[in-house]
Protein backbone atom coordinates (compact mmCIF):
# COMPACT_ATOMS: atom_id res chain seq x y z
CA UNK A 1 0.00 0.00 0.00
CA UNK A 2 1.07 3.32 -1.08
CA UNK A 3 0.67 6.28 1.31
CA UNK A 4 0.04 9.86 0.58
CA UNK A 5 -0.55 13.09 2.52
CA UNK A 6 -3.75 14.34 3.52
CA UNK A 7 -4.08 17.67 1.72
CA UNK A 8 -1.21 19.84 3.16
CA UNK A 9 -0.91 18.40 6.64
CA UNK A 10 1.82 15.85 7.68
CA UNK A 11 -0.74 13.16 8.33
CA UNK A 12 0.07 9.92 6.42
CA UNK A 13 -3.35 8.56 4.93
CA UNK A 14 -3.14 4.94 2.26
CA UNK A 15 -4.01 5.94 -0.82
CA UNK A 16 -7.28 3.92 -0.65
CA UNK A 17 -9.51 5.03 2.25
CA UNK A 18 -11.86 2.30 3.73
CA UNK A 19 -15.94 3.68 3.21
CA UNK A 20 -17.95 1.73 5.78
CA UNK A 21 -21.04 3.21 4.17
CA UNK A 22 -22.29 -0.75 4.05
CA UNK A 23 -21.76 -1.87 7.33
CA UNK A 24 -25.30 -1.99 8.88
CA UNK A 25 -26.90 -2.37 5.96
CA UNK A 26 -25.86 -4.23 2.84
CA UNK A 27 -22.94 -5.42 4.84
CA UNK A 28 -24.25 -7.53 8.71
CA UNK A 29 -21.61 -6.58 11.40
CA UNK A 30 -19.60 -9.94 11.35
CA UNK A 31 -18.95 -9.04 7.67
CA UNK A 32 -18.05 -5.33 8.39
CA UNK A 33 -15.39 -7.00 11.11
CA UNK A 34 -14.28 -9.34 8.15
CA UNK A 35 -13.68 -6.17 5.87
CA UNK A 36 -11.99 -4.47 8.58
CA UNK A 37 -9.75 -6.74 9.15
CA UNK A 38 -8.42 -6.99 5.67
CA UNK A 39 -8.18 -3.44 5.61
CA UNK A 40 -5.53 -3.17 8.26
CA UNK A 41 -4.05 -6.67 6.50
CA UNK A 42 -3.76 -4.51 2.82
CA UNK A 43 -2.22 -1.66 4.71
CA UNK A 44 -5.09 0.59 4.82
CA UNK A 45 -4.94 2.80 7.60
CA UNK A 46 -7.68 5.30 7.08
CA UNK A 47 -11.91 4.52 7.84
CA UNK A 48 -14.12 6.98 6.87
CA UNK A 49 -17.67 6.95 8.45
CA UNK A 50 -20.45 9.23 9.57
CA UNK A 51 -22.89 9.66 12.11
CA UNK A 52 -25.66 8.71 10.13
CA UNK A 53 -24.36 5.33 8.45
CA UNK A 54 -26.30 2.18 8.98
CA UNK A 55 -30.27 1.12 8.93
CA UNK A 56 -30.39 3.46 11.25
CA UNK A 57 -28.37 6.85 11.93
CA UNK A 58 -25.60 5.52 14.62
CA UNK A 59 -25.12 1.78 13.75
CA UNK A 60 -22.22 1.84 11.45
CA UNK A 61 -20.29 4.06 13.94
CA UNK A 62 -21.47 1.45 16.74
CA UNK A 63 -20.03 -1.13 14.58
CA UNK A 64 -16.95 0.08 14.17
CA UNK A 65 -16.24 0.91 18.20
CA UNK A 66 -17.09 -2.76 18.79
CA UNK A 67 -14.05 -3.42 16.59
CA UNK A 68 -12.25 -1.27 18.24
CA UNK A 69 -12.63 -2.79 21.61
CA UNK A 70 -12.19 -6.27 20.92
CA UNK A 71 -8.62 -4.91 19.94
CA UNK A 72 -7.25 -1.99 21.68
CA UNK A 73 -4.52 -1.61 19.70
CA UNK A 74 -6.49 -1.47 16.45
CA UNK A 75 -7.28 2.32 17.40
CA UNK A 76 -3.86 3.47 17.17
CA UNK A 77 -3.49 1.77 13.88
CA UNK A 78 -6.05 3.95 11.71
CA UNK A 79 -6.98 7.32 10.64
CA UNK A 80 -10.36 7.47 12.05
CA UNK A 81 -12.46 10.29 9.80
CA UNK A 82 -16.63 10.79 11.05
CA UNK A 83 -19.10 13.10 9.70
CA UNK A 84 -21.61 15.77 11.13
CA UNK A 85 -24.51 17.55 9.52
CA UNK A 86 -27.60 15.22 9.23
CA UNK A 87 -30.89 14.35 11.56
CA UNK A 88 -29.88 12.19 14.60
CA UNK A 89 -33.17 12.71 16.35
CA UNK A 90 -36.47 14.56 16.18
CA UNK A 91 -35.97 18.22 17.95
CA UNK A 92 -35.14 21.44 16.32
CA UNK A 93 -31.08 21.14 17.45
CA UNK A 94 -30.47 17.53 16.15
CA UNK A 95 -28.78 18.46 13.31
CA UNK A 96 -26.82 21.26 10.76
CA UNK A 97 -23.86 22.18 12.44
CA UNK A 98 -24.49 24.96 14.90
CA UNK A 99 -22.46 24.51 17.76
CA UNK A 100 -24.59 22.83 20.11
CA UNK A 101 -24.92 20.33 17.57
CA UNK A 102 -21.23 19.97 16.45
CA UNK A 103 -20.44 19.63 20.19
CA UNK A 104 -23.44 16.88 20.73
CA UNK A 105 -23.09 14.95 17.31
CA UNK A 106 -19.24 14.45 17.85
CA UNK A 107 -19.39 13.10 21.35
CA UNK A 108 -22.02 10.82 20.32
CA UNK A 109 -19.59 9.44 17.76
CA UNK A 110 -17.15 9.09 20.49
CA UNK A 111 -19.24 6.96 22.56
CA UNK A 112 -20.81 4.62 19.95
CA UNK A 113 -16.92 4.29 18.39
CA UNK A 114 -15.44 4.09 21.62
CA UNK A 115 -12.50 6.41 21.09
CA UNK A 116 -11.57 9.67 22.77
CA UNK A 117 -10.71 11.36 20.17
CA UNK A 118 -11.49 11.98 15.98
CA UNK A 119 -8.34 12.18 13.48
CA UNK A 120 -10.58 13.87 10.93
CA UNK A 121 -13.65 15.54 11.70
CA UNK A 122 -16.20 16.38 8.82
CA UNK A 123 -18.87 18.38 8.20
CA UNK A 124 -21.43 16.33 5.76
CA UNK A 125 -22.92 19.08 3.85
CA UNK A 126 -22.80 23.08 4.11
CA UNK A 127 -25.41 24.93 6.65
CA UNK A 128 -26.33 27.85 5.36
CA UNK A 129 -27.91 29.31 7.94
CA UNK A 130 -25.12 28.75 10.87
CA UNK A 131 -22.17 31.18 10.57
CA UNK A 132 -18.47 30.37 10.19
CA UNK A 133 -17.54 32.37 13.25
CA UNK A 134 -19.94 29.88 15.10
CA UNK A 135 -18.66 26.87 13.00
CA UNK A 136 -15.13 27.25 13.95
CA UNK A 137 -15.51 28.68 17.11
CA UNK A 138 -17.10 25.16 18.19
CA UNK A 139 -14.75 23.16 15.89
CA UNK A 140 -11.50 25.27 17.68
CA UNK A 141 -13.45 23.66 21.25
CA UNK A 142 -13.25 20.23 20.17
CA UNK A 143 -9.50 20.49 18.94
CA UNK A 144 -8.49 22.34 22.33
CA UNK A 145 -10.05 19.49 24.27
CA UNK A 146 -8.33 16.71 21.83
CA UNK A 147 -11.88 15.34 20.43
CA UNK A 148 -10.19 16.09 17.21
CA UNK A 149 -7.20 17.06 15.12
CA UNK A 150 -8.61 17.73 12.05
CA UNK A 151 -11.22 19.31 9.91
CA UNK A 152 -12.71 18.52 6.75
CA UNK A 153 -15.58 19.20 4.53
CA UNK A 154 -17.80 17.31 2.13
CA UNK A 155 -20.09 17.96 -0.42
CA UNK A 156 -19.26 21.69 -0.57
CA UNK A 157 -19.28 24.34 -3.80
CA UNK A 158 -15.86 25.91 -4.12
CA UNK A 159 -17.14 29.02 -3.11
CA UNK A 160 -18.15 27.52 0.47
CA UNK A 161 -14.72 25.87 0.56
CA UNK A 162 -12.98 29.42 0.07
CA UNK A 163 -15.77 31.51 2.28
CA UNK A 164 -14.76 28.22 5.34
CA UNK A 165 -11.17 29.03 4.31
CA UNK A 166 -10.95 32.90 4.32
CA UNK A 167 -13.05 32.76 7.75
CA UNK A 168 -10.29 30.21 9.41
CA UNK A 169 -7.52 31.71 8.33
CA UNK A 170 -9.08 34.94 9.80
CA UNK A 171 -9.52 33.27 13.11
CA UNK A 172 -5.57 32.12 12.96
CA UNK A 173 -7.30 28.33 12.63
CA UNK A 174 -5.73 25.58 9.92
CA UNK A 175 -9.56 25.11 8.81
CA UNK A 176 -9.94 22.65 5.95
CA UNK A 177 -7.73 19.99 5.31
CA UNK A 178 -10.17 17.86 3.16
CA UNK A 179 -13.50 17.80 0.53
CA UNK A 180 -15.10 14.69 0.18
CA UNK A 181 -16.89 15.10 -3.23
CA UNK A 182 -18.73 13.01 -5.41
CA UNK A 183 -16.15 12.20 -7.91
CA UNK A 184 -15.54 9.75 -11.17
CA UNK A 185 -15.03 9.03 -14.71
CA UNK A 186 -18.44 9.28 -15.19
CA UNK A 187 -19.16 12.84 -12.62
CA UNK A 188 -16.29 15.14 -12.92
CA UNK A 189 -18.58 18.48 -12.21
CA UNK A 190 -15.98 19.19 -9.27
CA UNK A 191 -13.42 19.94 -11.88
CA UNK A 192 -15.01 23.08 -12.93
CA UNK A 193 -14.40 24.71 -9.33
CA UNK A 194 -14.25 22.43 -6.55
CA UNK A 195 -10.89 20.56 -7.40
CA UNK A 196 -8.58 23.62 -8.33
CA UNK A 197 -9.88 25.36 -5.31
CA UNK A 198 -8.88 22.48 -3.42
CA UNK A 199 -5.57 22.37 -5.31
CA UNK A 200 -4.90 26.07 -4.56
CA UNK A 201 -5.21 25.45 -0.68
CA UNK A 202 -3.84 22.49 -0.55
CA UNK A 203 -6.99 20.60 0.81
CA UNK A 204 -7.09 16.99 -0.26
CA UNK A 205 -10.16 15.86 -2.36
CA UNK A 206 -11.20 12.17 -1.24
CA UNK A 207 -13.88 10.81 -3.86
CA UNK A 208 -16.34 9.14 -3.05
CA UNK A 209 -18.73 7.04 -5.74
CA UNK A 210 -15.71 5.77 -7.67
CA UNK A 211 -17.74 3.80 -9.63
CA UNK A 212 -20.56 5.86 -10.47
CA UNK A 213 -23.49 3.42 -9.30
CA UNK A 214 -21.45 0.16 -11.09
CA UNK A 215 -21.59 1.13 -14.04
CA UNK A 216 -17.75 1.67 -13.99
CA UNK A 217 -17.15 -1.77 -12.95
CA UNK A 218 -17.56 -3.77 -15.66
CA UNK A 219 -20.45 -6.07 -17.30
CA UNK A 220 -22.97 -3.70 -16.18
CA UNK A 221 -25.05 -3.40 -19.28
CA UNK A 222 -27.04 -6.41 -18.00
CA UNK A 223 -27.46 -4.54 -14.55
CA UNK A 224 -29.35 -7.76 -12.60
CA UNK A 225 -27.84 -8.29 -9.76
CA UNK A 226 -27.31 -6.28 -6.01
CA UNK A 227 -27.44 -2.73 -6.36
CA UNK A 228 -27.30 -2.73 -10.15
CA UNK A 229 -30.83 -4.42 -9.84
CA UNK A 230 -33.05 -1.61 -8.75
CA UNK A 231 -34.75 0.17 -10.92
CA UNK A 232 -32.51 3.53 -11.10
CA UNK A 233 -29.79 1.73 -11.60
CA UNK A 234 -30.93 0.25 -14.63
CA UNK A 235 -31.92 3.59 -15.90
CA UNK A 236 -28.24 4.66 -15.56
CA UNK A 237 -26.65 2.03 -17.42
CA UNK A 238 -29.11 2.55 -20.08
CA UNK A 239 -28.04 6.26 -20.17
CA UNK A 240 -24.79 5.81 -20.72
CA UNK A 241 -24.99 2.63 -22.64
CA UNK A 242 -22.69 3.70 -25.28
CA UNK A 243 -20.34 5.25 -23.34
CA UNK A 244 -20.06 2.05 -20.93
CA UNK A 245 -19.44 0.25 -24.37
CA UNK A 246 -16.91 1.92 -25.41
CA UNK A 247 -15.19 2.49 -21.62
CA UNK A 248 -14.99 -1.31 -21.53
CA UNK A 249 -14.19 -1.72 -24.76
CA UNK A 250 -11.01 0.64 -23.51
CA UNK A 251 -10.36 -1.83 -20.73
CA UNK A 252 -9.91 -4.88 -22.78
CA UNK A 253 -7.97 -3.28 -25.09
CA UNK A 254 -5.58 -2.09 -22.55
CA UNK A 255 -5.89 -5.59 -20.65
CA UNK A 256 -7.38 -4.16 -17.43
CA UNK A 257 -10.37 -4.82 -15.89
CA UNK A 258 -13.00 -1.59 -15.87
CA UNK A 259 -13.36 -1.40 -11.64
CA UNK A 260 -9.29 -1.18 -11.97
CA UNK A 261 -9.54 1.58 -14.20
CA UNK A 262 -11.82 3.74 -12.98
CA UNK A 263 -10.03 3.76 -9.59
CA UNK A 264 -6.38 4.26 -11.29
CA UNK A 265 -7.49 7.45 -13.23
CA UNK A 266 -9.03 8.82 -9.27
CA UNK A 267 -5.25 8.16 -8.17
CA UNK A 268 -3.59 9.77 -11.00
CA UNK A 269 -6.12 13.04 -11.40
CA UNK A 270 -3.69 15.72 -9.39
CA UNK A 271 -5.42 16.79 -6.15
CA UNK A 272 -6.81 13.70 -5.18
CA UNK A 273 -5.73 11.54 -1.67
CA UNK A 274 -7.43 9.18 -1.30
CA UNK A 275 -10.72 7.62 -3.25
CA UNK A 276 -13.15 5.88 -0.92
CA UNK A 277 -13.70 2.08 -1.78
CA UNK A 278 -17.02 1.10 0.01
CA UNK A 279 -17.16 -2.72 -0.31
CA UNK A 280 -19.73 -5.21 0.74
CA UNK A 281 -17.51 -7.72 1.65
CA UNK A 282 -13.82 -8.36 1.93
CA UNK A 283 -13.31 -10.19 -1.47
CA UNK A 284 -14.39 -6.84 -2.93
CA UNK A 285 -11.76 -4.90 -0.99
CA UNK A 286 -9.45 -6.92 -2.06
CA UNK A 287 -9.95 -6.76 -5.23
CA UNK A 288 -10.27 -3.09 -5.19
CA UNK A 289 -7.32 -2.29 -3.76
CA UNK A 290 -5.37 -4.22 -7.02
CA UNK A 291 -6.08 -1.11 -8.63
CA UNK A 292 -2.79 0.32 -7.36
CA UNK A 293 -1.10 -1.83 -9.82
CA UNK A 294 -2.73 0.04 -12.88
CA UNK A 295 -0.93 2.96 -14.49
CA UNK A 296 -2.93 4.32 -17.34
CA UNK A 297 -0.99 6.16 -19.89
CA UNK A 298 -0.95 9.32 -21.65
CA UNK A 299 -3.05 7.76 -24.39
CA UNK A 300 -4.96 5.84 -22.26
CA UNK A 301 -6.57 9.43 -20.18
CA UNK A 302 -6.83 10.78 -23.29
CA UNK A 303 -9.46 8.37 -24.40
CA UNK A 304 -10.84 8.35 -21.42
CA UNK A 305 -11.63 12.22 -21.34
CA UNK A 306 -13.26 11.15 -24.97
CA UNK A 307 -15.46 8.90 -23.62
CA UNK A 308 -16.22 10.52 -20.50
CA UNK A 309 -15.10 14.20 -20.94
CA UNK A 310 -14.71 16.56 -17.72
CA UNK A 311 -16.73 20.37 -17.74
CA UNK A 312 -12.70 21.70 -17.57
CA UNK A 313 -11.90 24.52 -15.20
CA UNK A 314 -13.80 27.48 -14.86
CA UNK A 315 -14.17 30.62 -16.67
CA UNK A 316 -12.61 28.73 -20.10
CA UNK A 317 -14.96 26.24 -19.69
CA UNK A 318 -17.84 28.83 -20.25
CA UNK A 319 -16.13 32.12 -20.83
CA UNK A 320 -12.10 32.19 -22.36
Amino acid sequence: MEYTHLGRTGLSVSRFCLGTMAFGREADEATSVRIMDCALELGINFFDTANRYGETPGVTESIIGRWFAQDKTRRDKIVLASKCYGAMGDGPNDRGLSAYHIRRACEDSLRRLQTDHLDLYQMHHVDRATPWEEIWQAMEQLVREGKILYVGSSNFAAWHIMQAQCSANARNFLGLVSEQSRYSLAIRAIELEVLPACRALGIGILPYGPLRGGILAGGTLEATTGRRSSEGARKLFEKHRTQIQAYESLCREIGAEPAHVAHAWLLQQPGVTSPILGPRTAEQLQHSVKSAEVKLSDDVLTKLDTIWPGPGEAPESYAW
